[in-house]
């Protein structure tokens, strides 16, 4: 599977908004959630999932009912350990 990075807008978010998707994002129906970054003052999200494709994970926009602006296919990541841990000169 490959890990996609999505954004979205959704001005005008509120916390019991957000809350109501939950059912449908814990379906993963066409691509798994991994995580998310939300500013609800923006409207502005930021999605994590991993899928066999960049169609499957708009797929599962679509079924949630989420608009999407741009998914990206992520060929390398890296957390602040994992950051640590690469040798430099």
């Amino acid at each position: 599977m490959t890990v996609y990075v999505s954004v979205h807008q959704a001005p005008a978010l509120d916390p019991e908004e957000v809350a109501s998707y939950v059912p449908e994002i814990k379906q993963n129906t066409y691509a798994e959630f991994q995580q998310c970054f939300i500013n609800l003052e923006l409207g502005y999200i930021v999605t994590v999932y991993e899928a066999e494709s960049e169609d499957a994970v708009r797929q599962e926009f679509d079924r949630i009912g989420w608009p999407v602006d741009t998914v990206t296919e992520v060929h390398f990541s890296a957390d602040a350990a994992g950051l640590a841990a690469i040798p430099t000169a």
